[in-house]
């Protein structure tokens, strides 16, 4: 088997709410969609409702949000008091330079998304910091850390 793709799809209590904080963070809006079909322009809504499923993208990635179905959804707030568990899906971003992380992290700041982890130089030779989506869903922003040969980025 060798995929060609592949797109995450995110239950969200509300597509239009979540297009615009993706929006917030530089994804664009692909489609939106409802029981009436297509909706023109990707509007959040039509004379037939709400959207209920719609694409945001980046670059060449593209993620899926479906109103109340397609997977499980999480909170804000951890369910055990740690951010690693909101109860949502997890998934990386991965972006090619450690300013690029410290970039959508000041835009993350700027327009108030939810930050569980500052930027960071990990051990593993990424930098990353995570953020939380309203309906628990963290992302990963990470890039990698240019290697020095050592065995460890962890001092960069």
């Amino acid at each position: 088997m060798k995929l060609t793709g592949l797109t995450p799809i995110l239950n969200v209590a509300d597509v239009g709410a979540s297009l615009a904080w993706f929006e917030k963070l530089g994804w664009t809006r692909c489609w939106t969609y409802n029981d009436g079909g297509p909706i023109a322009a990707a509007a959040a809504a039509n004379e037939h409702g709400p959207a209920n499923f719609a694409a945001v993208g980046s670059g060449e990635c593209e993620i899926f949000l479906c109103h109340n179905g397609q997977g499980s959804r999480g909170s804000m707030a951890p369910r055990h008091g740690d951010h690693d568990d909101t109860g949502g899906v997890w998934m990386s971003w991965w972006l090619a330079e450690p300013s690029e992380v410290d970039a959508v992290h000041r835009l993350a700041q700027q327009h108030g998304v939810f930050v569980a982890w500052p930027p960071t130089d990990e051990p593993w030779g990424v930098r990353e910091c995570r953020i939380v989506h309203p309906d628990g869903h963290t992302f990963r922003i990470s890039a990698p850390l240019p290697w020095t040969g050592s065995g460890s980025n962890a001092d960069q």
